[in-house]
């Protein structure tokens, strides 16, 4: 049996995101499986005038690398629902899709400044700690609530909080 990577994804949509959150989840369990969901938190969007964004933090395993894992699922995922990539990094979205966490290792460290990254990570996995810093990402999550307005959503995607994929 292959080894399974552990991948923290960070989902973000800004056009009907309670749709595609709930389309790129679902596309994300049937392709491997989905352990761990967490609330759907609003933020307002950053850089442009835009409507606000959904984002929230997934446990995906796969036994595909890091790179398959881009390549196989989440480009086709994100293709699927209508990303468009564009030079403007604050356009509107369908889905974005980044790997945060692969086999617990940080893929940016700029991440730990990112409400809309950080929070929703520090619901399912509240024992990562700053590799740099060895703070658990709790304190930071608590910190960055206090400093930038997000809602929890949880309505949006309780359906797979409560039962997260079979396989």
């Amino acid at each position: 049996m292959k080894e399974l990577h552990k991948a923290y994804l960070n989902l973000g949509s800004n056009i009907q995101p309670e749709i595609n959150l709930v389309r790129a989840i679902q596309g994300l369990s049937e392709c491997g499986e989905v352990r761990g969901v967490s609330n759907a938190w609003e933020s307002q969007s950053v850089g442009k005038l835009a409507p606000n964004y959904l984002n929230a933090c997934v446990l995906f395993l796969s036994p595909l690398s890091k790179f398959d894992l881009k390549e196989k699922i989440v480009r086709p995922i994100e293709a699927k629902l209508g990303r468009v990539r564009s030079e403007d990094k604050y356009i509107p979205r369908t889905i974005d899709i980044d790997i945060i966490l692969f086999d617990d290792q940080l893929q940016k460290d700029s991440f730990w400044n990112d409400a809309f990254v950080v929070i929703p990570l520090a619901e399912i996995y509240p024992e990562y700690q700053n590799p740099i810093t060895r703070k658990f990402i709790t304190e930071t999550s608590t910190q960055l609530q206090e400093k930038v307005w997000m809602k929890a959503r949880p309505e949006v995607l309780n359906q797979f909080r409560e039962n997260p994929s079979p396989r």
